[in-house]
Order: structure tokens, then sequence, then C-alpha cells
């Protein structure tokens, strides 16, 4: 056979291998036996081995990948994967229906797509001209880590679409039930810890540095939607997901529209008790709106879309006995008490530990050590203790009493501020400090991989940490002496803190913990002041007229600063290296004159001078706002070349479209 002859038949196996993985895998309707399908993969083996040159990464012999990775590389999502707003009851999705057509300015009913909530783990899968070339985590909905190695042993995923787009789709990977069950069994049979339900499962398999790992699995995945710049035959979310299915896309085929939201409720109450009966776990049900139009019309918030909303099936219950009461001690000093539980499952995990929140909440309940109590998972994520049984009572019930003291280095706890928790004041409590570092590490502050909460409590155990500064002067030779500290692992956490010290200012503020201060407070005080010097030196009135920090967040960060002890830490973080100033735009950057200034910019198509990114800072930096989407209160649109249904819709809006030359010049302008 020579080449062209090997070519040809390449060609036809993959296309033929790829129906039947389609018609077994997502059909669920084998068309060949197992035999036969074997013997295809096998003749398309021995022709890659015999002439390589036509070996291509989208093969169906390349599912598995050979060599484990070292480590995910983060992705950054061109459009963020928002998370949803929840529902919990029918008066709930009344409201949500009723902001929609607000939002619309209708008073008819609207036209609805819903769908089952699959419990896995959501992804992003990029296709160019057709072929799967990458594939990410959600992360934080802004950034996630490229799993392409592992999500390719997914067989219901294909390779290759039907027609040559090139998309964006995002989905959910899971967990049959069925192969939860086995990898279970396994696991026991080799003394390895079990999983606790499929989705901790499927996050697990995906999250393996071999894919190897990943393909024993048997994972598989439900796409949801599309996200793409070219022009798509579709106006609405029914007619994509039906593209999806044409394309080859498995998409979950229990799924109603419906116009009115009456008849979505009937629907999802019909699975609410219908759930179990399926062969993968579901959490809830989306609603979508259906049309485009009005999800762009409709728009975001900054978390979630205002045409989408996740319903939360009611939690589950249990009934289990309280055996005794453990205290935690945060990194705030507030003293928690966790129920010890016999273990019960509930919702698909076994449960041993529930919140009790505060001794005011064992007193209103009368919990007694040994009573049989209701545990049920709040929002299906946190167990908690909601009620006694007391008809169970034996009479050897014991009463519980909050201590005086810390239970980690006995000082005496106080209540501030007439506040319901019990609080350690010492600054030099263990706890504290090895929950301080714990949150200094976390991905939303400092985001140093390789340090948890075993390495953080290994690490000041041994006396090696006594404060988050002590991070950056850990050396390689103490690290390794001690136990399960492998080269690779010390070069890699060495790594991570060696590239914390470029963090933007506001991940520093966050990392420090201070009392009332997330996220959001954090880059409004780094953007506002712009150097921690700056914040350190802030009186409490200048750092309270920064709109949506109050009082009560001032004068915490206020106090903050004042402490000797903080100055101290501040100086040492400062002489590792670690930068104090922040990098993103202030808001006094902002060129508030430029034709930008106070505008709505789409921008569509691909440009060649700029890439999006660029072109989005560039706006951001003359007083504008990017909008990834087309809709009456957009003021311009950017369109590059070959660009698609944005710029259709703009014409059709009548919205000002300029070339990406024009925009170069009211740039430099």
């Amino acid at each position: 056979m020579d080449l062209s002859q090997a070519t040809a038949r390449v060609e036809e196996l993959r296309s033929i291998i790829e129906e039947h993985n389609f018609n077994y895998y997502v059909k669920d309707n084998p068309t060949i036996s197992d035999q036969e399908y074997d013997q295809l993969i096998r003749e398309l083996i021995a022709l890659e081995t015999e002439f390589p040159e036509l070996l291509t990464p989208d093969s169906p012999t390349q599912r598995v990948g050979g060599t484990p990775l070292e480590g995910f590389v983060k992705v950054q999502h061109a459009i963020p994967m928002l998370s949803l707003a929840n529902a919990f009851n029918a008066e709930d999705l009344r409201d949500f229906d009723r902001r929609v057509r607000q939002g619309i300015g209708t008073d008819a009913p609207v036209h609805y797509v819903c769908e089952l909530k699959i419990d896995g783990l959501a992804v992003s899968l990029q296709y160019e001209n057709g072929r799967f070339v990458r594939g990410a985590t959600r992360g934080d909905g802004t950034t996630g880590e490229d799993i392409t190695q592992n999500l390719r042993t997914i067989r219901s995923l294909p390779l290759l679409l039907k027609k040559p787009y090139t998309v964006e789709v995002r989905g959910e990977a899971f967990m049959p039930r069925r192969a939860f069950a086995k990898l279970n069994e396994i696991r026991a049979e080799r003394g390895e810890a079990l999983f606790a339900n499929p989705r901790n499962a499927a996050a697990g398999s995906l999250r393996q540095l071999d894919p190897k790992i990943a393909d024993e699995r048997s994972l598989d995945i439900f796409l949801y939607s599309m996200v793409s710049e070219e022009v798509l035959p579709v106006a609405a979310h029914s007619d994509a997901l039906r593209l999806m299915e044409e394309l080859g896309f498995k998409v979950n085929p229990e799924r109603r529209e419906f116009t009115g939201i009456e008849g979505v409720i009937a629907f999802i109450e019909g699975w609410t008790d219908k759930r179990n009966e399926l062969s993968y776990d579901i959490d809830g049900m989306v609603v979508k709106v259906d049309s485009f139009a009005y999800q762009d019309e409709l728009g975001t918030t900054a978390k979630s879309p205002r045409w989408a909303i996740a319903y939360k099936f009611p939690a589950e219950e249990a009934v289990t006995v309280l055996r005794d009461i453990e205290l935690t001690v945060g990194r705030t000093g507030a003293v928690t008490p966790t129920a010890l539980l016999d273990a019960v499952s509930l919702a698909g995990t076994t449960v041993k530990r529930a919140s009790l929140h505060n001794e005011d909440i064992i007193r209103e309940k009368g919990i007694m050590i040994g009573d049989h109590v209701v545990v049920k998972k709040a929002g299906d994520i946190i167990p908690e203790v909601v009620a006694v049984k007391a008809e169970l009572r034996t009479g050897d019930e014991k009463p519980f009493a909050m201590p005086t003291h810390c239970p980690a280095c006995g000082s005496e706890l106080v209540r501030l501020d007439e506040e319901v928790a019990l609080r350690c004041i010492n600054p030099k409590c263990p706890a504290q400090i090895k929950e301080g570092i714990i949150h200094f590490v976390s991905r939303n502050a400092m985001n140093i991989e390789g340090i948890g909460e075993r390495v953080v409590s290994q690490l000041y155990e041994h006396q090696l940490i006594h404060s988050v500064a002590d991070l950056y002067y850990l050396k390689r030779a103490e690290l390794l002496a001690l136990e399960r500290m492998g080269e690779k692992s010390v070069d890699n956490m060495l790594a991570a803190i060696e590239k914390s010290r470029e963090n933007s200012l506001e991940r520093l503020i966050f990392g420090l913990g201070i009392r009332f201060v997330g996220e959001k407070a954090a880059k409004l005080l780094a953007q506002h002041f712009g150097t921690m010097d700056a914040i350190r030196s802030a009186s409490e009135e200048e750092i309270v007229s920064i709109h949506e920090i109050g009082t009560k967040i001032a004068e915490s960060i206020h106090k903050y600063f004042e402490k000797p002890e903080v100055d101290e830490l501040l100086g040492r973080l400062k002489e590792a290296g670690l930068n104090m100033e922040y990098k993103g735009l202030r808001p006094q950057d902002v060129d508030q004159n430029s034709r930008f200034s106070g505008k709505t910019v789409v921008l569509t198509g691909a440009m060649e001078q700029l890439s999006r990114k660029e072109a989005q800072a560039l706006i951001e930096a003359r007083g504008g706002k990017v909008s990834g989407s087309v809709s009456k209160k957009t003021d311009l649109v950017v369109a590059g070349e070959d660009a698609g249904s944005k710029l259709a819709k703009a014409e059709e809006l009548g919205i000002e479209v300029i070339d990406e030359d024009t925009f170069i010049s009211w740039i430099n302008e």
C-alpha cells in the first residue's frame, strides 16, 4: 500500500470509527460488535505505525496520551464562565420570570428552556475548524486549568465535529453511578480511600496528571451551550442545542421548552422525585430564556446571567446520633462548634461532621451529646444539624456548654460587639496563625499552589513558619528534611512562592485576612490607593470615602494597620520582595475625555494589529466598558475581519460600527 492509498484508508477508518463512537457513547445505540470495533482500531493503529506522517492529534487512537503532565497550565476564559443564581421554590422561579419580563419590557409569557443540572465538573471545550484543540476547567470563572489530555479520554466527546466550525462549547463532565460504584469497589479491594460521591470522583479524575488514570474512570459529558464569533444558524438556545447534536455533541435529551413559567414549575416538580431513576446524579434544574436577543438585552451581573437560574432540589435529610462536639478556632479567632456524628449517607455523600454554627444555635435547638439529630445539606453542600429527635432520648444524653477558654491556646474567650460568636483575641494563638496562613496561600488570595492545610500544619509544627512572611524565607534543604517532601514537590512549592511575589496588591490585602475585608473590598482599596504605603497611612475618613466601603470595614482596616506587629509583618514581606502596588487600571488613569468615555463597546471579528485583550485594555483605559454581547445598551461595535452575528445585530439595531483602522485612529487621538 502506497502513501496515497494509506491516506485514503486512514481517513475512511477514522470516519467509520468516530461514527461508531457517536452511536455507542452519544446515542447509546451500538451498530457493530466490540470485536468488529476493535478490529477497526487495530487496522488504524497499524497504518499510523507504518505511515507516522498520517498520525494526527484528532485520531481516535490518540485519545489517551502517553506521558503524564508535570502540572496544569492556567487558561484565561475569553468570555467568563459565570455561575448561576439559585432558586429554591416556585415563588423564586416566579420572581425570576417577573424580572425577565420586566427586563425585556413585556407582559407576554416568555419562552424558556428547562434542562437537568448535572452534578459534575463544568468545563470549556475549544474547537478550531472542527477539531478539538483545548479543554479547560471553569476554575474561578475567569481562569481555569488546561485539562485537554484528560478530556480527550471521554469517548462521548468528539475529537472532530461533523462540520468544520470554530466554536467554544461548555458543559458538565461527570461520572455515571455505575462507573462510580465500580471505581469504589476497586479502591476498596486495594485498601485505598473511597470517593464520597460521583462529583468528587469526576473532578479528581480530570485533575490527574496521568491521562491513563482518567481513561480508566469511564467519565461522560453533556454539553449545554455554545460560544462563537462565527455566524451560526441559530437565534435561540433551543436551536443551539439542536445544532450541537447535529455536530456530534452529547446533549442531554431530558429537556423541555415552555411558554410561561408555570409549565417550567410543573416540569421541575415532576423531576424532584424522579431524579434517583437516572443513571447519573443531578442536583437541580436550569431554566434559561430561549431567545438570544432577549438574553443579550437582559445581560449579566458581575456573577450571573440575568437570563438563567438554577433551581436547587430540596435538601435531603437523615437521622443519626451526635456523639460529640468538636471546637475549632478560625483565623479571626471565632470558636466554632462542629457535631461529630455516626456516619450517615446524605445526598450521595457519607457525612460524619456537621455545622452547629454557634452556642446560641445549640441552646435554641436543645442539642445534647448522644441525641438523635436530623441532618441536612444546606444547598446540597454543607451538612448542618437542623433538629433534635427528643422523643428518642434515653436519659443518657449529656448537655454541652461552650468553654470559657480557647481550646488551642488557653486564653480567655470573649464576645465582641455583642456578637454571637465567642472569640480568642490572643494574636499568638497557634490555631489562628495556622488558619491565617492557610487563608494567605489560598487560590483567591496569594494562590501559592502546593501549600495546603497539611503542609501548613507540618511547617508550623516543625517551627519553620510562625507567620505568612516566613513562607518567603523557607530554604530548600530544610523542606527536603521533612517527611513526604520529595525534590519535585519542594521545587514546585518554592517556584509557587517565588511567583506569588509578583501578585497585584489586592491579592496581598485579601491574603492578610483583615476582618470584614473580602476580595471585592481588597480590590477597591488597591484601586483607590494604589500602594500599600498609601493604604497604611490613610485615615478612617479617607477609607470610608471609597464607594461601597462602609464604616465597619473602614474602622477594621484602620485598626489593623495601627498594630505594631502589622508594621513588622509588612516590613518583612517588603524585604522579601513582595509587590506592594496595584497592577490594574486605576480610576485616575482613565481618560475621561476620550471618544470611549462612558461608552459600552463590543469587539467582534478578527483584529490584525491588536489582540482582543489589548483592545479591551485600551478601551477601559479611556473610560469605556467592553461587553461580550450586542444589545440596545451597546454604544459602539468595533468589527474586525469576518465579523459575524454581532455585526449583523448591531446594524439591525442601528448601533455605530467602526473598523480596526478607525478604532486605532480614535485610540491615538
